[in-house]
């Protein structure tokens, strides 16, 4: 059950995450009231509508499949005018996102509970594990962040800072040592600390660089060593920005590591958001979490009925989804 403050931080979160993927062309809904207004619900504004979906990021193929839906609805006579028709649109949404609403649970008798974090250059993977730490040190937990990033020297650097912000321990070597000794390090000391949870970073590498991917086995082999039944998560971080890519990727990493988990970041830049539609119809996978911006507080849980609201829009009176 959630409690109040919860709840106010649940509704909190989701008004930003409304106001930001709102800024630009993100919103499906925006601007169909004022086409709409004044006219029948007709087979051109169902193309626009689809259109509308298509440049969301959601798809041309399950775009279709919506439009289908709805229309069929329609020749049925079960929706009467634009805001049914909208609500009608978020409801569908939010039927293929809700299997996805699985939050990160840190099971207690793992411990430490190890997450791997994996993605590609730039999708902002360092910041959301600085972000999870800072989330999970105020549930009570310790943790231990694992520079396993030694490639990128501003990796280290940025992780410290996120260590220092948490009060979490990190765990750092030489720039370019390897990687794999890094993360079984930082997990035989957190073995020997007690250490709730281990985040260990990983390089960013492009999904399609066949020999890093290959890097990344290894590192979770390397894992495999201090515990066979780690990591217990391995959470992949996807820029929202990177459209139908971001499909392409989760793919890719999902085949090669065995992703558990999904964040989706920079929700407050010029991401469409459709793309987790997307990524739920295809893959099914968790998203564990969502980014809406650079602080703390603007990383959380995901919840499907919200994130739907937020993408398609209210048609009645812009309160809080449920």
């Amino acid at each position: 059950m959630q409690t109040m403050s919860g709840t106010t931080e649940s509704r909190g979160f989701f008004s930003r995450l409304r106001e930001r993927l709102g800024r630009g062309t993100a919103r499906v809904s925006e601007g169909l009231r004022g086409l709409f207004r004044g006219r029948q619900i007709d087979a051109q504004l169902l193309e626009d509508l689809e259109a509308r979906l298509i440049g969301a990021d959601v798809g041309a193929e399950l775009a279709q499949t919506l439009l289908k839906d709805l229309r069929g609805r329609l020749a049925r006579q079960e929706l009467a005018n634009v805001d049914a028709l909208l609500d009608a649109l978020r409801d569908d949404l939010t039927a293929i996102l809700a299997p996805c609403q699985q939050p990160l649970h840190i099971d207690a008798a793992h411990k430490p509970y190890v997450v791997m974090v994996v993605g590609v250059n730039g999708s902002g993977k360092t910041t959301s594990i600085g972000k999870l730490a800072t989330r999970l040190a105020g549930e009570g937990r310790s943790v231990m962040l694992a520079a396993g990033d030694t490639f990128r020297a501003a990796a280290a650097e940025q992780l410290q800072i996120w260590a220092e912000r948490s009060g979490a321990h990190i765990h750092q070597q030489a720039a370019g040592s390897d990687p794999g000794s890094v993360v079984f390090d930082a997990l035989q000391q957190a073995k020997a600390r007690g250490i709730d949870v281990v985040l260990a970073d990983t390089a960013g590498r492009l999904h399609s660089q066949s020999h890093l991917m290959e890097e990344l086995k290894k590192i979770k082999r390397v894992i495999q060593r201090v515990d066979p039944t780690a990591p217990h998560e391995v959470l992949l971080i996807l820029d929202a920005n990177q459209g139908q890519n971001a499909l392409a990727q989760a793919v890719a990493f999902k085949e090669a590591v065995g992703v558990t988990g999904l964040v989706l970041t920079k929700l407050d830049g010029t991401a469409r958001g459709g793309i987790a539609v997307a990524i739920a119809r295809r893959l099914g996978l968790p998203i564990r979490f969502i980014g809406i911006g650079e602080q703390s507080g603007d990383f959380g849980p995901f919840h499907a009925a919200q994130f739907a609201s937020a993408l398609v829009g209210d048609s009645h009176t812009g309160g809080e989804a449920p």
